[in-house]
């Protein structure tokens, strides 16, 4: 099989999207499969409002037509809504080439915290985004029930997947700070609400792994936490698996990988209650949901670190894998059989 995938995410940004697509094209490729990826970094760029790290393809439509022309897939799924899978939108229904897309990233929330869109408007444009394909893939079930609520159709559910080789237990040498250690891993962002965590009154020593626009601000305003930057492969394992617990005090975020990511490494997780985390922490096993969130990370501590690992076992990026593919469209219908009996052309 040929796939073209396009996406407006990708490297060297570090996030659930770029990690999400990166473990799906390996499984594809494995299997046999021609992955053909259009991604900003072929494209003259711009960075992105408030978030200058991303970068914004500048009038691709042309380029990507003849790409797609080019490549002549079996099938096409665009996972972002940004330039690049506008055009690509655009260019198949033009050539009426039946495509399928995935919504990764409540844009609408995003957007409303820095600029005074309603969330009606913005969900308007991305449900218009989203219509013309032939299925939305969403990775839970809390989110197409959300989205479902808000007018979108044809919505199916595509999993998500952790490493559990690259992110297993690995000890506690890493951090050599005073414990416990409770680490919040991903985007610096005002969406990511990583203040509340930062805020908590509880004992031990606060790290912040990653980069993004809130970054300075925050290591202003926070002198007691630790930050870490960006942290990569097994550098950013043995960040998680040196945690006592993993704090992801994000309300907004669509799944939150790195949860899984974290439990892989035996470490417990302890969030809200909220889409998310409600679809990837078993509560009281592999972590503690709760709305009063150093409640949740007291709780986290006295779980079973082993019971966290034995959760994400569970999640294969394999079988994530399969249930993507399934959900593709192509040769007038779509896909019914494993990754591994769908063969190169």
């Amino acid at each position: 099989m040929k796939l073209a995938i396009v996406t407006d995410a990708w490297r060297p940004q570090v996030n659930g999207v770029v990690t999400t697509l990166t473990n799906t094209v390996r499984c594809l490729e494995a299997g046999g499969n021609q992955v053909s990826l259009i991604t900003p970094d072929i494209f003259r760029t711009i960075p992105a409002p408030t978030y200058p790290s991303i970068r914004l393809a500048v009038r691709p439509h042309a380029r990507i037509a003849r790409m797609l022309g080019a490549i002549a897939p079996d099938a096409v799924h665009i996972a972002t809504e940004g330039p690049l899978g506008i055009a690509a939108r655009r260019n198949c229904h033009h050539t009426g080439f039946r495509f399928t897309t995935s919504y990764h990233t409540r844009f609408p929330e995003y957007i409303r915290m820095r600029v005074p869109i309603p969330l009606t408007v913005s969900y308007a444009l991305l449900r218009s985004f989203h219509t013309a394909a032939e299925r939305t893939l969403v990775s839970t079930e809390s989110q197409r029930r959300e989205l479902a609520a808000r007018g979108f159709r044809n919505l199916v559910i595509w999993p998500r997947g952790v490493d559990t080789e690259l992110f297993q237990p690995r000890g506690k040498g890493a951090i050599g700070a005073p414990r416990p250690i409770l680490l919040y891993a991903g985007r610096v962002a005002a969406e990511k609400n990583i203040e509340a965590f930062l805020q908590l009154d509880v004992p031990g020593t606060k790290y912040v792994v990653g980069d993004g626009p809130a970054l300075e601000r925050l290591r202003r305003e926070y002198p007691h936490a630790r930050f870490t930057g960006c942290q990569y492969g097994e550098a950013l394992a043995a960040y998680l698996s040196a945690a006592d617990v993993f704090v992801f005090p994000s309300r907004s975020d669509t799944y939150g990988l790195v949860m899984l990511e974290a439990m892989a490494c035996g470490v417990p997780v302890a969030a809200y209650p909220v889409p998310g985390p409600v679809d990837v922490v078993a509560d009281g096993v592999s972590g503690v949901l709760n709305n009063d969130l150093a409640t949740a990370v007291m709780c986290a501590l006295e779980l079973d670190p082993s019971a966290a690992r034995a959760h994400a076992l569970a999640r294969s990026w394999q079988a994530a894998t399969e249930r993507f593919i399934e959900h593709l469209y192509f040769n007038g219908t779509f896909a019914h059989r494993p990754v591994s009996q769908l063969a190169l052309r």
